[in-house]
């Protein structure tokens, strides 16, 4: 085993830990950049393999679908949806049903982080306008935006990541997942709505909020090319990467959205971070140590290629380095269909465990925090590990009961 390798990765991932390298003003993306130039630099990898490392239609994916999201938020999508839900005369716990629906629904076909960056603020404002408090809102908001991103191969990176490098069918995957996604999103309205049953009322300051102006046209383009390239997904014999590709160049050719804005919205750092963790990652499996490391397991009697142990270990990994490195790890061990299926839902359910266990949850509070409304790490617990073992112990039943 090459000792710079290892020690690079050793750092990455505790980087991923912790978010950051003690001393050292760099985040995930940076850490993990760094990491693929020190092998670069250090000759472990030529320009050459770092390149071919990199699965390029995962991020060609990823990127188109971020386009595709950045035109219903600068069409002003997001923000006229949320503000009719917060405005809808509804009890508390039929307001709270419409939102969690609509937030599942938009994270299943769109990036689940630009969901909750655009309906926070406008959902935030909402509530404190009809006098409810909007800290269950929030908290409902980020966790139906977690659970529904589950149940498509498009509604968060890991799951592309997944369908990508294992080739998945889209409707297959859909098939296996729709049902666990649609118990977790009712099992996470229960949750909600019991832990604050009688008290949603509460007194603040109305706020008005910037958000983009709704756009008809606009909105209603994006929603048509959506719409086909979900029916090319389903249906079509086209490669998902390269359909992606072809609805953000449309959607890029416009004469009045400018494509400076849309670029803008793209998420650049999280494109890095998975170049980085694709180099990072190679240069471990060229050493052979994963499958050392498996193999050592299995002896062990922890077989991570059997779902009795892959599911759990996804839960705990997820929850230790994030969910994208966590699957990325984990991937050697997940070959079938039904491993595959059982990666990117426990991934993606494992996320509303704790605060930092997604990126939605992160900037739900974010965005909140912006407006005067603070939610702690308790607050979010106390919702979130209820919500998450509900959800992953249906999501167990369902994937036992299909079988292998």
């Amino acid at each position: 085993m090459d000792p710079l390798v290892l020690l690079v990765f050793v750092l990455v991932y505790l980087g991923m830990i912790l978010g950051r390298l003690p001393g050292l003003a760099l985040d995930r993306t940076g850490l993990a950049l760094l990491g693929a130039i020190v092998l670069l630099a250090g000759d472990r990898l030529s320009l050459e393999q770092a390149v071919a490392a990199v699965d390029l239609p995962t991020l060609a994916l990823l990127f188109g679908l971020m386009v595709v999201s950045a035109q219903f938020r600068l069409g002003g999508f997001y923000s006229q949806i949320t503000a009719r839900l917060a405005a809808a005369r509804l009890s508390p716990p039929a307001l709270l049903a419409l939102l969690m629906a609509a937030a599942g629904l938009l994270s299943a076909l769109l990036a689940n982080d630009i969901v909750c960056l655009a309906m926070t603020p406008v959902l935030i404002a909402g509530c404190l306008r009809r006098g409810l408090d909007p800290v269950p809102f929030a908290l409902a908001l980020a966790a139906a935006a977690n659970i529904g991103s589950a149940a498509t191969l498009i509604g968060n990176p890991q799951n592309m990541l997944i369908g990508q490098v294992l080739g998945l069918s889209f409707a297959g995957y859909l098939a296996t997942a729709i049902v666990p996604t649609l118990l977790g999103l009712v099992a996470a309205w229960a949750v909600v709505t019991w832990l604050h049953r009688g008290r949603w009322r509460a007194h603040g300051a109305a706020l008005a909020v910037e958000a983009p102006g709704f756009n008809r046209w606009q909105s209603g383009k994006g929603m048509i090319i959506l719409t086909i390239l979900v029916a090319i997904f389903l249906w079509g014999g086209w490669p998902r990467d390269l359909a992606a590709l072809a609805a953000a160049g449309l959607l890029l050719t416009s004469r009045r959205m400018a494509s400076r804005q849309m670029l803008g919205l793209v998420d650049w750092q999280l494109l890095v971070l998975f170049a980085g963790l694709f180099v990072v990652n190679h240069a471990l499996q060229a050493s052979g140590a994963p499958e050392r490391a498996l193999a050592w397991l299995a002896a062990q009697g922890l077989d991570l290629t059997r779902p009795l142990w892959l599911f759990p270990a996804t839960v705990v990994l997820s929850n230790l380095v994030s969910n994208v490195p966590a699957v990325m790890l984990l991937l050697p061990a997940a070959g079938p269909s039904q491993a595959g299926a059982l990666l990117a839902l426990a991934s993606t359910l494992a996320g509303n465990l704790i605060l930092v266990g997604s990126i939605a949850n992160l900037i739900v509070v974010d965005q909140a925090g912006l407006l005067g409304v603070q939610i702690g790490w308790r607050q979010h617990a106390r919702v979130g590990v209820p919500v998450t073992l509900a959800s992953l112990a249906l999501c167990a039943g369902w994937l036992w009961l299909m079988g292998p």
